[in-house]
């Protein structure tokens, strides 16, 4: 063992941080060494050689277990594994307009091989076919259509985001999660460097073969991805770091799950906040763009796309089945929805356009990346320009002028002459009977609303009514046609409209001929071989207009009961009139009466002043509603508390005269009166009559006198006072007299008020 630690030990091309590497696991470059006692160790004299075994690993070994979720198939971690390069080079796949181009391939392929085998020189032919091929290529490619350019887009070996980060960084961290618990393969974060910057680059990650496109879910991300996304803008907004965005997605991904988990609030909220981060934003179609799954990403200061990139609303084979019904009209849908980066450089929705290489991007993808890095500089050199404020404005504008447009332009002839003219529909009578059943059919719906006192159908009135209008003008017309009136109307209309032209005043000779000819066509209009259907119309016309009319006056008086009402309660509501109408209540329930008839005198006077302050306050409220309010009382309505005093006079007054006729100066001048009167008979004589109207104005004068001196008169004159003031608010119509209330035979009742709403028209 001497030997071996004094000898050389040579480790041919070996580096020291492979060294170091190895020393964890004991071996050289990660390969462990035997131990002594199992290794094969032969020592030489003059060399010393090491024999070592490599130990079996997994073809990829991460630093994570391969199932740390027994529940997830395949690890929850595996999509983090790092971007490498494929093992097995990418198939060529040939597109369909690309096909004319294999033949010359083949012939050239052909020609080498002949001369690989012969040893001949056929490098003149050779040569021609290559630049035949070459010419091919160029005219193909410059000439380009939509739907071409949508299949270069989607073409399977297009270098891909990563490809291109790779590419032009000259260091990249790639950063995952959404830090809530996801982590979206189909959208990739990081930070990198290129030229010496530091930028914040994200963007859509397709497959390079169909294993990556399952797990990176073929570009379309679910809303974790656009929440990691959204986590790291706010991350290089915190830090100063420009955004540099790479679009390449069909669209969101729109399945359940996503839509469950807010896939439309995850977009929305990416939008919203990329129009206030304070960094520069270049977003570069590198692919194809499809929909609000790729503006999530898109909202920047500048939208530069690839030659062959396409930016769209709509997938042309979704355009093609929604407006032509088959995914055939693709082409044509392509061409019409302008999704190519030169027609969306004129619409001023792309800012520019990086060059491809004939072929497209997968035919050179490292000088397609070159030109990609050029563009981003270029970019971004003009945006370090602007401040905060200059670059919120100018990401801002740059979205407010799409879409811009024009009014007052005249519209291109060649285009005019292209447009689709507008059809008229051709009008045409409705058959009786089909009008007939649909009139039955509003009328049972009309009166079965009446029955349920439910609001009628308004719109099918109108309807009805509309139709009835179109149908009876038709019916003129035809009228008119039939009784030979067609010319004498033409005629008299355009002698009409050209008087109007010529600003005067309509001739009394051509007033003359209208009623004439009008009274004329009216008289003969029953001799129409159409009248019977015309006046049916018309009769029908006439129903529902009433039946509309009457509509609106029931709609109109209903929100009127509302408002009156609402206005009441409001009044009521009042705290003045709350506490008045409390301390009634109580003074009410103090008194312990049962009815309004054993209510004191002091008890009827307050109810009746509250009465009456409510109606007054009420009437403001009317009359601010802009409605005329009249108190209406006919010679037998008078109001009830009047009718109580009345009544209550009356009593007072019967039990004085009872009172005074007990007494025995009254009671002796009756006595002899009724002698008198026994004496006189049927046929009284002159002097009989004398005396017993002495007696009677005797009676009267005494019990006048007795009335005077109580308190009787002084009521009595209260009350009379209060009926004159009623009188002149023409109240009462006629005030009581005294006969009224000595007999109080006048009928009482309640008032009543009357709103006048128009002419003809009254709510009570």
């Amino acid at each position: 063992m001497a030997s071996v630690s004094n000898s050389a030990v040579a480790f041919t091309g070996t580096t020291a941080s492979e060294l170091l590497r190895s020393s964890k696991s004991g071996g050289v470059d990660g390969i462990p060494l035997r131990t002594p006692g199992k290794a094969p160790l032969s020592v030489k004299t003059r060399h010393l050689s090491v024999v070592a075994k490599a130990r079996k690993v997994k073809k990829h070994e991460y630093p994570w277990p391969e199932d740390p979720d027994p529940n997830v198939k395949g690890g929850v971690l595996t999509h983090l594994s790092h971007f490498k390069p494929l093992k097995e080079k990418s198939k060529p796949v040939t597109l369909d307009f690309e096909k004319p181009l294999v033949a010359l391939e083949k012939k050239i392929i052909d020609v080498r091989k002949m001369a690989n085998e012969t040893g001949l020189d056929f490098s003149d032919q050779i040569a021609s076919l290559e630049n035949k091929y070459q010419q091919a290529l160029k005219d193909l490619y410059t000439h380009l259509t939509p739907i071409q350019r949508v299949n270069i887009a989607r073409h399977p070996n297009r270098p891909t985001f990563l490809d291109h980060i790779f590419s032009i960084t000259e260091k990249f961290v790639e950063l995952h999660g959404d830090r809530a618990g996801y982590d979206d393969p189909a959208i990739v974060t990081g930070i990198g460097t290129m030229d010496g910057r530091r930028y914040m680059f994200m963007g859509h990650q397709k497959g390079r073969n169909t294993k990556e496109n399952i797990m990176r879910n073929f570009g379309m991300p679910t809303p974790h991805g656009y929440r990691k996304a959204l986590r790291m803008m706010y991350y290089a907004d915190h830090h100063g770091f420009p955004i540099v965005t790479f679009i390449d997605t069909p669209g969101a991904f729109a399945d359940l799950k996503s839509e469950e988990l807010g896939q439309g609030e995850a977009i929305a909220h990416n939008l919203r906040t990329m129009f206030g981060l304070k960094v520069p934003i270049v977003s570069i179609v590198i692919g194809e763009g499809g929909s609000g799954g790729a503006l999530a990403i898109g909202c920047a200061n500048k939208l530069l796309m690839l030659e062959n990139a396409v930016f769209y609303v709509a997938s042309p084979e979704a355009c093609a089945a929604i407006l032509w019904k088959t995914a055939k009209a693709a082409p044509k849908a392509a061409e019409k929805l302008k999704i190519t980066g030169p027609e969306l450089c004129k619409l001023q929705v792309a800012d520019g356009i990086i060059p491809e290489p004939l072929g497209g991007a997968h035919a050179d993808p490292s000088w397609t990346s070159q030109q990609i890095k050029n563009a981003i500089n270029e970019a971004m050199d003009e945006l370090n320009k602007m401040d905060t404020e200059e670059l919120l404005k100018h990401r801002m504008l740059k979205f407010r002028k799409i879409g811009g447009f024009q009014e007052g332009v005249p519209v291109d002839p060649i285009r005019k002459v292209n447009m689709k003219k507008k059809e008229e529909p051709v009008a045409g009578k409705t058959p009786v009977i089909e009008l007939e059943c649909e009139v039955e059919k509003l009328k049972k719906q009309i009166s079965k609303a009446k029955e349920s006192s439910s609001k009628p159908t308004e719109l099918a009135l109108n309807e009805m009514i509309e139709k009835l209008k179109k149908e009876i003008d038709l019916e003129y017309s035809a009228a008119v046609e039939a009784m030979g009136f067609k010319e004498r109307f033409l005629n008299l209309r355009g002698e009409c409209l050209k008087s109007n032209s010529q600003d005067h005043l309509m001739h009394p000779v051509l007033m003359d001929r209208i009623e004439k000819l009008s009274d004329e066509f009216n008289k003969g209009l029953p001799t129409a071989p159409n009248y019977t259907s015309l006046k049916y119309k018309l009769d029908m016309l006439k129903e529902f207009s009433k039946a509309k009319s009457n509509l609106e006056k029931k709609s109109k008086g209903e929100e009127l009961k509302l408002d009156i009402n609402k206005k009441l309660k409001e009044v009521m509501d009042q705290p003045e009139m709350k506490k008045k109408m409390q301390a009634l209540k109580a003074e009410v329930q103090k008194s312990g009466a049962s009815s309004a008839a054993d209510l004191d005198d002091v008890t009827k006077e307050s109810i009746s002043k509250l009465k009456k302050e409510i109606e007054l306050e009420l009437a403001n409220v009317l009359k601010s509603m802009d409605l005329n309010v009249e108190i209406v009382r006919a010679k037998e309505l008078v109001d009830q508390d009047l009718k109580a005093k009345v009544e209550s006079l009356k009593e007072e007054t019967n039990k004085k005269i009872e009172n005074l006729m007990k007494s025995s100066d009254l009671k002796n001048t009756t006595k002899l009166l009724k002698l008198e009167v026994a004496k006189a008979g049927k046929t009284p004589d002159a002097a009989l009559k004398i005396k017993i109207e002495a007696l009677e104005h005797q009676i009267k004068q005494k019990l006048s006198a007795a009335i005077s001196s109580s308190e009787i008169k002084e009521k009595h004159e209260e009350l009379q006072a209060e009926i004159k003031a009623l009188e002149c608010d023409g109240g009462l119509n006629g005030s009581l007299k005294n006969d009224d209330l000595k007999e109080a035979s006048s009928k009482y009742d309640e008032s009543r008020v009357e709103i006048n709403l128009g002419a003809n028209r009254s709510f009570t």
